[in-house]
Formats: C-alpha cells, structure tokens, sequence
C-alpha cells in the first residue's frame, strides 16, 4: 500500500515518528513535507495529499498540523477526500468500516506517538465494509460533487 503524507511545523516531529514506523511497517511513502519544524501554512500541505489519494498516486494519505482540525478542513474540501479526524483507535476503525476514509488526520499536539501508530496501524489494516455503506459514501460523494 502507498501512503501520501504531510504535516505542518506543528506536525512535523509525529510525522517523522509516523514515517519511521510506517517504513518500519513495509509501506510505500511519498513524504510531501514539510521537512522541519519552520513555521509553514498547513493548506499548501493538505492539499498535496487531497490530490495524491485522489490522483490514485497513493492509496491512503495521512496528514498531521497541532490539532488536526485545519488539515482536516482542508482535506474535506475535495471531492471524493473523506478525511478522518481520529485520535483513538475505534474511530479510525470505524472511519474506514462505514465511511471509507481515505486520509487519516491526527493533531501532533494531541496525540502521542505511541497511541499514533496504534491509530495508524488500525486505520491502514481496516477494510471497508462496503454494503449499506457503500450507499451512504456513494451518496456523501454525490452529493459534494453537486455542491
């Protein structure tokens, strides 16, 4: 499985235990920054995961800012992006069972690292439910493309 994933400065140090555990884990990574803890604005972050997942050039994206609120705002925004906001494992597994999320969002001022992997390793390995939720995430895509 390849994996987008981006923070801002406020992210930045989760993101760099995320990478080291996900490369740990065998996954393919395409880090899109930022690359030290300078002040950035996480937009111009966002968005390059948003477009990765949905340009298929990765299969799952994952995104960190302080408290994963802006990184989820951003994400959002873009048409066929369910992004989810978890902070614990049982929302990243039922982020994917019946919303199919496509990134991962968590706030590296909120999360430590060691419950972040276990978040990450939850959301990667849990599949899609697919049957009455297929319909619900069909129609949240409908409807955001009319939007």
């Amino acid at each position: 499985m390849k994996i987008a994933l981006a923070s801002d400065h406020a992210g930045f140090e989760l993101k760099e235990k995320v990478k080291a555990f996900l490369e740990k884990e065998g996954y393919k990574l395409f880090d899109f920054g930022c690359f030290s803890s300078d002040s950035v604005d996480y937009p111009l972050y966002g968005v390059k995961v948003a477009r990765a997942v949905l340009s298929q050039e990765a299969d799952r994206g994952i995104l960190i800012c302080g408290t994963g609120l802006g990184m989820s705002m951003v994400a959002n925004r873009f048409p066929g992006i369910r992004a989810a906001l978890c902070h614990e494992p049982f929302s990243a597994r039922m982020s994917r069972l019946h919303n199919d999320a496509n990134i991962l969002v968590l706030g590296g001022r909120i999360i430590g690292d060691v419950l972040a992997f276990e978040v990450v390793k939850v959301f990667l390995e849990t599949p899609f439910e697919g049957g009455r939720h297929a319909r619900r995430v069909e129609q949240i895509d409908a409807l955001t493309k009319e939007a």
